[in-house]
């Protein structure tokens, strides 16, 4: 099984104090499962209940009252309650949705378990009179593999290791930027990446992207409210792909019929199915950033790889040597946003875009990202630093210092100018540091690249 950095979050959530039950959020197949099972292994005991199984499912319609429940969880899976080293995770929690309601009587009256739940779409398919454990509970996300886990699962542990080593020896360069193509080509869904780490063979994962598609279209129905609310999900659904990266419009999208209402409604059903982000733009320089919902927003896809499949980009991707050379630069922009999320494993981390508010430009900047409370623009480009018109213009009147551009290129610092005359550290980043900004960025004023 491939280890994931998400189990270090588990493990700070096991050890504080004030630990309240954990529900782990993601989209279908990201590995939260297995991810939890793993986590298991490090404690006396481990309880798995999945509320698909008719036998677990029967425990939480059956016991209402929380002493019973947990009596009864305790007997059915032959464990001991008084062995306080236990977890007990509660799988796919979305079918019994008086389940998640009981997550706050573990907290209140049985702290000394860990509890876990994890399920999809909790916010859409619970009953409005299921009282939500508002306080009670904590969240976190699990994601497809970052490039870090991915190297992990090729076994590629000397590349690893110059990748955490920051600064960036030179000589690792070539080989990290070879792997990170691999990486971008081929994603990181987790049963992907497994199957390529055993055969290495790109043709042989065409039958798991479209497994994990065709997951991703039978779930409509529990989306769906009704039969042209599943045609419209289906439709967006088979649809982001060949739209990822790029800012959208409701109305007609896709080459559909479908109304402004209706898309953005089914757009929104599939995001909090985590299958897509809606990342919006905003307009400020200063704090707070605050994402302007009236402004179209920019749509950002679970995995790159099934973007790269599902819109026949594959052999694009292979044969590049700059990935900003892909679909109008669209494909380095996507995966350096995947990689961005995949460093967070907040339910609230989503990154921002900028656009200048002045109607005569066209000034729009890539990514805002928060780093140690500090916004941290980023732009994503090929070409030499005096390029970089619209990130002069946001630095233009921007308080903060410094600046990231992810490209093709090795490793620098710089001080820049912008045109009015104002100066600010530009680091210059090769794309495969995308998940380790927040490294850089607290070194950038030491000028450790001198």
């Amino acid at each position: 099984m491939i280890e994931r950095d998400i189990i270090n979050e588990l493990k700070a959530w096991k050890s504080d104090e004030f630990r309240k039950p954990l529900v782990l959020r993601g989209a279908r197949q990201t590995g939260k499962t297995t991810v939890v099972d793993m986590f298991g292994r490090q404690f006396k005991q481990y309880i798995y209940l999945n509320l698909e199984d008719e036998d677990s499912k029967n425990l939480f319609l059956k016991y209402k009252n929380i002493d019973q429940l947990v009596e009864a969880i305790f007997f059915e899976a032959g464990k001991l309650r008084k062995v306080d080293d236990t977890l007990i995770f509660i799988d796919e929690i979305q079918e019994v949705p008086q389940a998640l309601a009981m997550l706050r009587y573990f907290y209140e009256k049985y702290p000394q378990y860990c509890v876990i739940a994890a399920g999809s779409l909790l916010e859409s398919l619970f009953d409005t009179k299921i009282s939500f454990p508002v306080g009670r509970v904590e969240y976190r996300v699990a994601r497809p593999l970052s490039f870090r886990e991915f190297l992990r699962a090729m076994d590629e542990d000397a590349a690893l290791g110059y990748y955490e080593s920051v600064p960036l020896e030179p000589i690792a360069h070539d080989k990290l930027m070879k792997l990170f193509h691999i990486y971008t080509l081929i994603g990181g869904m987790p049963e992907v990446v497994s199957r390529y780490a055993k055969q290495r063979d790109i043709v042989a994962l065409s039958p798991v992207y479209d497994s994990l598609i065709g997951t991703y279209l039978d779930d409509v129905e529990k989306y769906a409210a009704n039969d042209n609310s599943t045609r419209i999900i289906r439709h967006a659904i088979s649809t982001v792909f060949q739209s990822a990266g790029e800012r959208i419009k409701f109305a007609g999208f896709g080459n559909s019929s479908y109304s402004s209402r209706e898309v953005s409604e089914a757009l929104r059903i599939i995001e909090k199915a985590m299958l897509i982000h809606l990342v919006y733009p905003t307009t400020q320089t200063e704090l707070p950033f605050l994402p302007d919902l009236k402004k179209s927003p920019r749509l950002q896809v679970l995995d790159t790889g099934l973007v790269n499949y599902m819109a026949h980009l594959q052999k694009d991707v292979f044969s590049s040597t700059d990935l900003n050379n892909v679909y109008k630069g669209r494909i380095a922009e996507h995966i350096v946003g995947q990689e961005l999320l995949a460093s967070q494993t907040s339910i609230l981390s989503k990154p921002l875009f900028w656009v200048s508010e002045k109607k005569d430009s066209s000034s729009e900047l890539d990514f805002l990202a928060m780093f140690d409370g500090e916004m941290i623009p980023i732009e994503v480009k090929s070409g030499p630093t005096g390029h970089l018109k619209s990130l002069h213009n946001f630095m233009d009147t921007f308080k903060g210092g410094t600046a990231i551009r992810l490209y093709a290129g090795e490793l620098r610092s710089d001080i820049v100018r912008t045109t009015k005359g104002r100066e600010y550290r530009l680091l210059s980043m090769p794309y495969f540091l995308a998940g380790k900004v927040g490294d850089y960025v607290r070194l950038a004023d030491k000028d450790f690249l001198k």
